[in-house]
Parts: C-alpha cells; sequence; structure tokens
C-alpha cells in the first residue's frame, strides 16, 4: 500500500511539472539577460571608477589593507572587472570569468565589508547636502555572487556568444548518441 502511495504521489508531481505554459517558458528562458546586463554593467563600472581614479590610488588602498603585490593586484583587479564584466554583457566565457570575478567579490567581502555587517545600505542622516551613508556590508557582494552562480549553472541565455559557440560547434560536429535533440 505505501508503496503504491508513494508512486501516485511521483506521479502527480510529475503531472504538475509537465503543466507548464508554453508562454511561461519561452518567457523563461529570458531570465539570465538582465542578469547578464546588470551584472556585467556593475563590474565594469567598478573597473572604470578605479582607472579614473587612477590604478595608483586603488594600488595603495590594497597596500594599507596588507594585499601582497598591490600594484600588479589593482591592475590584475581593474581587467578582471573589465573584460569580465564585458564578457559577462555579451554572454561570453561566463563560466571562465565568473571564477576570478567571484574570488574578488570573496576578497572584498572579507577584506572591506564584513566588519560592517550584512546590509549595504546604512542611512546616518539626511542633510541638506543629501542623504548621509555608513559604509557598506556585504549584501552586495552576495546579490553578485548569487547572481553569478546562477548564469553559470542556468546558462547565459539567449543573445549570448557562449550560444552561438555551442550551436556551431554542434551544427558542424559529430552528433553522439542516435537521436537529435
Amino acid at each position: 500500500m505505501r508503496r503504491d502511495s508513494i508512486k501516485a504521489t511521483c506521479a502527480d508531481a510529475a503531472a504538475i511539472r509537465e503543466v507548464r505554459s508554453p508562454l511561461g517558458s519561452r518567457i523563461a528562458r529570458w531570465a539570465p539577460v538582465p542578469l547578464r546586463l546588470i551584472v556585467g554593467y556593475g563590474f565594469m563600472e567598478h573597473g572604470f571608477a578605479k582607472l579614473g581614479r587612477g590604478p595608483e590610488a586603488f594600488a595603495d588602498i590594497l597596500h594599507a589593507i596588507g594585499v601582497p603585490g598591490p600594484h600588479v593586484m589593482a591592475w590584475a583587479t581593474i581587467l578582471t572587472e573589465v573584460i569580465g564584466g564585458l564578457a559577462v554583457i555579451l554572454g561570453a566565457f561566463v563560466a571562465l570569468v565568473a571564477l576570478p570575478m567571484a574570488a574578488l567579490l570573496v576578497v572584498a567581502t572579507f577584506t572591506v565589508h564584513l566588519p560592517y555587517g550584512f546590509s549595504s545600505i546604512k542611512l546616518l542622516s539626511v542633510t541638506a547636502a543629501g542623504a548621509q551613508f555608513g559604509p557598506p556590508g556585504y549584501e552586495l557582494n552576495l546579490l553578485y555572487l548569487a547572481c553569478l552562480a546562477a548564469l553559470v549553472l542556468g546558462g547565459s541565455g539567449p543573445l549570448a556568444i557562449d550560444g552561438l559557440v555551442r550551436r556551431r560547434g554542434s551544427a558542424g560536429g559529430c552528433h553522439s548518441g542516435s537521436a537529435e535533440r
């Protein structure tokens, strides 16, 4: 009796999964695109900000927090942010560039943001000059990490170079298995 109820429950779950709207799946496939745009733009913006203030200024900050080889690491960070951000926007080599991008986020979390707690927005006061904020916590870093993980695990979505490369490779190469996919 118990075995039959387990089979029935599994069958019910399978039936529920199959009741998906064709429209929903067509729209859902576009979900990675806004992730790519905001994550890629965010990284590029941070990289360009470091370039705008001068890589030496960022190297001084890295030196102050004890990062070894601060000049090399400043340039490595800037290049990772700019090139990695562009790659994510284009959906190109996302799984490859996500690793150094995630490493930057983890290092920034533990070396800069952790002491300030979770929240990225800390409104201290509002003055005639505008809102005054405290130092940001690690919330935004976690959001970026989650987005990168979603892109790596779920794919880059439509309009991605990774998808074009994959389709071109499968169209011109050998097909494994007997059935077309």
